[in-house]
């Protein structure tokens, strides 16, 4: 998703001495870095970390997109701050900053069928029908993060939290 938002913003990533790949350009208008850090999602709270102090930006600022179990496939939520859920790349970005007060795009992947571990599940490949909707749900996400940035945090959330037709 990072990749379709430096596409919106008409910039390339590249190598950045913090530990990520990063694309600076404007969404919305507003000036923006984007970053991909190049560590394991599990540790990639120090990368992180490293281009939020590079860059003095707040932790309030910070926009983090992820996967969620705990909603269903394409399902979007946006919100700031709250616990990790047992996401680890979250638990690593909280620890490194010493906060939970970030913003965060939370994209559902829906959780394991039958007794599948939840860990193998993340690493999966999507199945061919999640294949085919991917693209769109991926542009929802690329717009839901332009909003919360463009019009805030309740704005967006009263756009991207309506249940999509099935």
């Amino acid at each position: 998703m990072t990749a379709l938002l430096a596409e919106r913003c008409g910039v390339r990533f590249k190598a950045h001495r913090s530990g990520n790949d990063i694309a600076e350009g404007r969404l919305a208008d507003v000036p923006v870095t984007l970053a991909r850090p190049r560590s394991y999602m599990n540790l990639s709270g120090k990368p992180v970390a490293a281009l939020t102090a590079f860059y003095k930006v707040p932790p309030g600022r910070l926009v983090v997109i992820h996967d969620e179990l705990d909603i269903g496939f394409g399902t979007l939520r946006l919100k700031l701050g709250g616990g990790d859920n047992g996401h680890n790349g979250l638990r690593s970005i909280s620890a490194a900053l010493g906060t939970r007060d970030y913003y965060r795009v939370r994209f559902g992947i829906g959780r394991p069928p039958g007794r599948m571990d939840p860990a193998a599940y993340v690493l999966h490949d999507f199945s061919a029908a999640e294949r085919k909707d991917l693209p769109f749900f991926i542009d929802r996400a690329a717009d839901a993060t332009e909003a919360l940035i463009a019009q805030g945090l309740g704005e967006a959330q009263n756009t991207y939290h309506e249940e999509l037709p099935g």
